[in-house]
């Protein structure tokens, strides 16, 4: 993760977020914007390995960053990072190509230790935005009986990451290639 934009209009917050990613990137170059119209110059002038979202801006979503992001560069792993823990939001950023999603409330350590763990094949998602995807899917499989939402075996690979297991250790756990796991999570499945 060496080169990484975020996009975050709060002053103290951008500041903030841009030292807990230089902390966790050594020699990282982070290029800090406040709007999603420098957020779009800034993508149609550079590949970035990381984006790191907020969903709320001045002149739009990060919604509209994301589906950017999804089209021109799928291979940059696109993260939330916001104030809103919903539903609504939170399925919305998934839907539009968010790989993490992560609270700005929590505390600077685990946030640091689920940045860092994205060089290591982690998929950053804070504890309770896991729960509440595993919530979800429980709450759709009772509704649909009669449809699979999830293969158990894709469950499984969900249960591990919202217990904090990287990627690497999830594939190692249940046999699988990585390949499979980031297909999954591509598809919005786990």
């Amino acid at each position: 993760m060496k080169h990484i934009i975020l996009i975050e209009d709060l002053d103290e917050t951008r500041a903030w977020l841009e030292n807990l990613l230089k902390a966790a990137f050594d020699g990282a170059m982070v290029t800090a914007v406040s709007t999603v119209s420098k957020a779009m110059g800034a993508l149609g002038r550079c590949t970035f390995d990381l984006a790191i979202i907020d969903l709320s801006l001045p002149d739009g979503s990060g919604i509209e960053i994301l589906k950017k992001i999804q089209q021109t560069s799928p291979e940059t792993v696109s993260v939330v990072a916001t104030i809103f823990d919903d539903d609504k939001h939170l399925f919305s950023a998934l839907r539009a190509g968010a790989q993490g999603y992560l609270l700005k409330d929590q505390p600077e350590e685990q946030l640091l230790t689920l940045f860092k763990g994205l060089e290591h094949g982690s998929v950053p998602f804070s504890p309770s935005v896991a729960r509440r995807i595993l919530r979800h899917i429980s709450h759709q499989n009772n509704e649909m009986a009669d449809v699979d939402v999830l293969t158990e075996r894709q469950k499984e690979v969900l249960a591990l990451i919202a217990k904090g297991v990287n990627r690497n250790e999830v594939a190692r756990l249940l046999g699988l290639s990585l390949i499979h796991i980031c297909r999954c999570r591509r598809r919005g499945k786990a």
